[in-house]
């Protein structure tokens, strides 16, 4: 299906600009997704190296960029979505969220647009029942996206998604989507080919992109990519000490002056010659728990010293500094070198990372709650879908301690007269179905703290004042 202005022949064309896009952006992309998963550059050596330094080169991989990715990303949580003005959770936090089980979902979604910069998000009507939204993530290795304003604009022009790349002679079957439609495309390494489309009724095109950063050209940056020369550097680093503690971390004893005892036949006593006609010298088996002896007098014993390796070491562990910085992880994530921090110590070492986190928070909750109003425009309701004051709720994941915060809370009630069912929100560690079911606890209390306070005056003695 095309819209009224557009020619099956445009719609094709669009696509194939996506096609196009989409294989650029992959040179990128794939390079981040293999260094993820451990599939780094090798580090230098020799042409002529051994395989035992082949060896060593594949054991020298040490990936610190996965936990790059984990610490900010498992410091973002949703936890509850709320309308302007309502105190409750909106139908759509139901219907949307919850039914599309994105409590769990929603972490693929951080990690993979802070791994390569950014990731989408498509929202559109169950095909069996047409006012339950569908809701899931996408990788950008498997979408592309159009804007007429990539900095700015909330939903794109049209996507492609496909779930690899065509290769030679080959098709990869797909979506296209756009403002009226999604269409069934069919991808070879040049063109695409959309068959008729299945109307949404959404009104945009139904793909949402959550942007880790995301610049006024309209640039996303994850941050792996800045970090792989950091990454290389410290595999380098780790193979030198590698080759330095195979071959030189140990002393080496030597021997001067001494003839070497020569292998014997053991039928006629004589010395047995090489294929050169040279006596064969016998193996000197040498361990701790022998004694060296010789029956020259012109022997002499001796050590080389082994190779240092606290050189290479405080090499890596600057390097992994280098990375926490550039990164704003905090060093002892790396390092793992916390010892008796105390809370306050702990949340002036993650300031960096919490405010990264912040930022992220900023823009993937805009991100949500335009994917919870399109929801909610899926289910007929246009109130919600139209609700621009609508908030999601972020967990809290400073490290505080519980005492701190409740001793805060404490002291906002007492001191600035805040309403203590207003702080309610403000405590860690319990999401909004928790909560909602608190007035009514709060109430059956209060009922029951009335009803105890009348039976304690009913079965008071009468004393004679009384009388």
């Amino acid at each position: 299906m095309t819209t009224a202005t557009e020619s099956p022949t445009d719609g094709a064309a669009r696509a194939g600009r996506a096609l196009a896009g989409l294989q650029h952006d992959r040179l990128t992309l794939d390079r981040v997704d293999r260094y993820l998963r451990g599939q780094h550059a090798g580090p230098y050596m020799p042409r002529t190296a051994t395989r035992e330094y082949r060896l060593l080169a594949q054991r020298c991989i040490s990936n610190f960029l996965p936990m790059v990715v984990a610490a900010p990303s498992q410091a973002l949580s949703v936890e509850g979505y709320h309308r302007s003005g309502a105190a409750a959770d909106a139908p759509e936090w139901h219907s949307g969220w919850q039914a599309n089980g994105l409590d769990a979902r929603q972490a693929a979604v951080y990690r993979s647009a802070i791994s390569y910069g950014h990731a989408f998000v498509v929202v559109l009507p169950d095909e069996r029942e047409p006012g339950r939204p569908r809701v899931r993530g996408v990788s950008p290795r498997n979408m592309w996206t159009a804007y007429a304003d990539p900095s700015s604009d909330e939903w794109p022009l049209y996507a492609l998604e496909l779930p690899g790349l065509p290769g030679a002679g080959g098709t990869v079957k797909g979506w296209f989507y756009d403002e009226r439609a999604v269409y069934p495309a069919v991808a070879d390494e040049e063109t695409v080919t959309l068959g008729p489309g299945r109307p949404h009724g959404l009104g945009v095109c139904p793909v949402r992109r959550f942007a880790a950063q995301v610049d006024l050209e309209g640039r996303t940056l994850g941050v792996v990519d800045p970090l792989i020369p950091l990454q290389d550097r410290i595999n380098q680093t780790v193979f030198d000490l590698l080759i330095a503690q195979t071959y030189g971390s140990f002393k080496v004893r030597t021997v001067s002056g001494m003839t070497p005892p020569l292998k014997r036949d053991p039928e006629t006593g004589e010395p047995v010659l090489d294929g050169d006609g040279n006596p064969m010298p016998r193996p000197v088996t040498m361990d701790a728990s022998r004694l060296l002896m010789a029956p020259d007098t012109d022997t002499r014993f001796g050590t080389l010293d082994e190779t240092p390796l606290g050189g290479f070491i405080e090499s890596v562990e600057m390097s992994l500094r280098h990375l926490a910085v550039v990164s704003q992880v905090p060093p002892h994530y790396l390092l793992g070198d916390m010892v008796n921090l105390s809370a306050e110590a702990l949340a002036a070492a993650e300031t960096t990372l919490m405010r990264m986190v912040a930022e992220f928070k900023r823009s993937f909750g805009e991100s949500w709650e335009s994917v919870l109003r399109l929801c909610a425009r899926v289910a007929g309701d246009e109130t919600g879908a139209e609700d621009l004051a609508s908030q999601v709720q972020w967990a809290d994941a400073e490290s505080r301690s519980l005492s701190q915060t409740v001793d805060a809370l404490g002291k906002a009630r007492q001191m600035l007269d805040v309403p203590a069912r207003a702080l309610w929100a403000r405590i860690p560690g319990f999401t909004d179905t928790d909560r909602a079911s608190w007035p009514q606890m709060a109430a059956e209390e209060d009922s029951a703290a009335r009803l105890a306070d009348s039976l304690t005056r009913a079965a008071a003695p009468v004393g004679p004042a009384d009388a």
